[in-house]
């Protein structure tokens, strides 16, 4: 394409240019208004004289014309999957395709935008992309093929950094209902026990139903349910929900469906409330004082979340040395306040070399033990007196204790060992010094006493001389029990002959007594990352069974795990949808959640022009219900950037005229010659004419 221009050079500054015009044509006026001769003739020159000073020129250009570009962009994000809009979205997107491509000076830019990264539908985010290397000016315009539900929209349009329309393509109905539960309110900590409020709402959207109406809402905390209640739409509800355990706690609040609703999704909401102990209540009793004794307390006193009420029985009713009461400073043993009005305040009772001398009752034993089959927990450490006829087994704890004395004591040095339940149970699994399997010997030192006894329950996780048991755990009822038999895992403190784990053995022990999530033998669990979902089952057991997993959208899969390690068996699956995913096997449930509890995608999905109504308003673009008629799909016109930019039925892309220039040639209208010819010419006719 050729381009011819005038251009000018001037030979002096333009002000003096123009001084001289002005001048010229007062001169020029005066004359005439004299009515001298040749005024004309004397106003030609002096405007030929300002016309070689301007220095004119012609300009040839050869330019290649630029097209102007448009950007497509696609919303494939969650909200568009539903009620055909994905199909309505190919339609649309291969109709542009046709029609732009019936304009040869249009470069059409697709981008294809999902919502996996959790934080709604950002197409202005693509727009930039697309765009990114492209002079503003040559954009003629944007499409949006989406349902309306745009999350990162400028609130100011100069934002945007081009004048250009953006046109918005809506694949939704118009006037579409749908159900939306809110959480208004949900505290992240919870006191294990106790209650925590959630405040939630359910609205009712479309259709022609006025005023709140009742609805099922139904509670399920860690995959199980847990209550059903009946509240009003459009109001917002307290609900109390008992947290149980420690660790995360994944409540999950759903409502019931509504006719000719868009989707379920947004029915429902998961929360996650982490549970906490206010404070882990232990009561300490030593039989007797011995080297071994402050191994408990300071354990024990080290842990800031633990109440410690720590009792040594210094002087037992058989011990008379003659000394008056009055004159002793020692504290009677609250056997009753301890062992009658406030023992269910407890939650563990650790017996440390205790034997039976008359100081508790048969009575207060046995509440011991009605106290463990309600959900509390004991730890026995025994000693010497525990094959005596003084042992705790010859009382009513010999009801829940796993193990019965055989009146034998092995004095003899040994390395403890972990049997093949002690390489799996998370209490002692990977404890350093242990050795990975059964043939490895450990490395930490020996102990020189085990009381030797006959396991009638439980598990047994440790084992001394010959395979005999040395640490041995089981669950009675709701409670929890562990006896260790053996008084000199102090040794291991003291660093003999390298000293051990003590302190993280026995850590392990009190926390699993105490029922720590992450202390239980029997888990499934799952954790979601970028590689996918990691699916973890710790059991004792040497099969586990196919895991059962499904989807936020409800599809689900079964998934085969493999092992990965003693009790522990691994599975990593892809993940494709945000929000809940629940597994479960033959006994046990598990939740894990992909991006945001509660996307901001599912917020509200049904289609709508509003959000995006200001950045149309600003840029002269329009919205195009694409369902609404059999020619839903506007018809495209170039526009000049002052015309409209949209109709009823058409979309305008700004036609820009941009070009590159390839080749510039420049040549002189006043040639020098010329323009003395032009000038003397102009003086002699003026001066022929004033000589009349």
């Amino acid at each position: 394409m050729t381009v011819w221009e005038i251009s000018f050079a001037p030979q002096i500054s333009w002000t003096l240019i123009g001084a001289g015009a002005g001048i010229a044509a007062l001169l020029t006026l005066y004359s005439i208004f004299q009515r001298l001769p040749g005024a004309l003739l004397r106003g030609a020159a002096l405007a030929l004289v300002l016309l070689i000073l301007a220095n004119p020129s012609l300009l040839e250009e050869q330019r290649d014309p630029l097209p102007d570009i448009v950007a497509v962009v696609v919303d494939r994000s969650a909200s568009q999957t539903m009620d055909g809009r994905a199909d309505v979205t190919n339609q649309v997107a291969a109709a542009l395709k046709d029609k732009l491509g019936r304009f040869e000076d249009l470069d059409v830019r697709t981008m294809q935008v999902d919502s996996s990264a959790g934080e709604g539908t950002n197409l202005f985010a693509a727009v930039d992309r697309a765009l990114k290397d492209t002079p503003r000016a040559q954009i003629a315009g944007v499409l949006l093929i989406t349902d309306g539900e745009v999350h990162d929209a400028p609130p100011d349009t100069q934002d945007l950094g081009f004048d250009a329309p953006v046109h918005v393509l809506i694949t939704g109905r118009k006037d579409e209902k749908d159900r939306k539960l809110t959480i208004e309110k949900a505290p992240r900590f919870g006191i294990v026990g106790e209650s925590v409020t959630i405040a939630a709402r359910v609205d009712d959207f479309g259709g022609t139903k006025s005023g709140p109406s009742l609805v099922t809402l139904s509670v399920r905390v860690d995959g199980k349910p847990v209550t059903t209640r009946r509240i009003l739409t459009g109001i917002p509800q307290d609900i109390d929900i008992n947290i149980t355990h420690g660790g995360q706690n994944v409540i999950e609040l759903s409502v019931e469906a509504a006719d000719d609703e868009l989707t379920l999704v947004n029915n429902s909401a998961v929360i996650v409330t982490n549970g906490i102990r206010d404070r882990l209540r232990v009561l300490l009793v030593s039989g007797e004082p011995h080297a071994g004794e402050r191994t408990w307390r300071d354990l024990l006193k080290a842990d800031p979340s633990v109440d410690l009420v720590h009792f040594t029985i210094l002087r037992p009713p058989e011990k008379q040395d003659g000394t008056p009461i009055n004159e002793l400073s020692l504290i009677p043993f609250p056997t009753r306040e301890l062992f009658s009005t406030k023992l269910d305040d407890f939650d563990l009772v650790i017996f440390d070399r205790y034997k039976l001398r008359n100081v508790l009752p048969m009575m207060y034993l046995g509440n011991i033990a009605r106290f463990v089959e309600k959900g509390g927990a004991l730890l026995t450490a025994t000693g010497p007196s525990f094959a005596t006829p003084f042992s705790l087994f010859r009382s009513p704890l010999s009801a829940v204790l796993p193990s019965q004395p055989t009146g034998d004591i092995i004095i003899r040095g040994f390395k403890p060992t972990l049997t093949l339940a002690g390489h799996r149970h998370p209490v002692t699994a990977g404890l350093p010094g242990a050795g990975r399997n059964l043939a490895a010997e450990p490395t930490w030192g020996r102990w020189f006493r085990l009381i030797d006894t006959r396991q009638v329950s439980g598990e047994a996780l440790m084992a001394g001389p010959d395979g005999r048991p040395l640490l041995v755990l089981d669950r009675v009822e709701k409670g929890r029990v562990a006896q260790l038999m053996s008084d000199h895992a102090w040794l291991w403190k003291r660093g003999f002959e390298g000293g051990g784990p003590q302190g993280e053995l026995l850590r392990r022990l009190a926390h699993w007594l105490m029922k720590e999530p992450d202390l239980e033998e029997e888990v499934l669990s799952a954790t979601i990352s970028s590689s996918g979902m990691q699916i973890t089952r710790r059991t004792m057991a040497d099969t586990v069974d196919a895991v059962t997993v499904t989807a936020p959208s409800g599809a689900t899969q079964s998934v085969t795990l493999a092992p990965a390690g003693e009790g522990l068996w691994t599975a990593t699956i892809p993940v494709s949808e945000m929000g809940l995913y629940t597994l479960k096997d033959t006994t046990l449930n598990a939740v894990a959640t992909a991006g945001p509890l509660n996307p901001k995608e599912f917020m509200d999905v049904r289609a709508t022009e509003a959000l995006l109504a200001p950045v149309m308003a600003a840029t002269g673009g329009g919205a195009f219900w694409v369902r609404e008629g059999a020619n839903a799909v506007p018809d495209f016109r170039r526009v000049g950037r002052a015309r409209n930019r949209a109709g009823r039925n058409w979309a305008g892309l700004v036609k820009n005229e941009r070009s590159l220039v390839r080749a510039v040639s420049q040549t002189a209208l006043l040639k020098p010659l010329i323009a003395l010819l032009l000038l003397l010419g102009a003086l002699l006719m003026g001066w022929r004419r004033e000589a009349r």
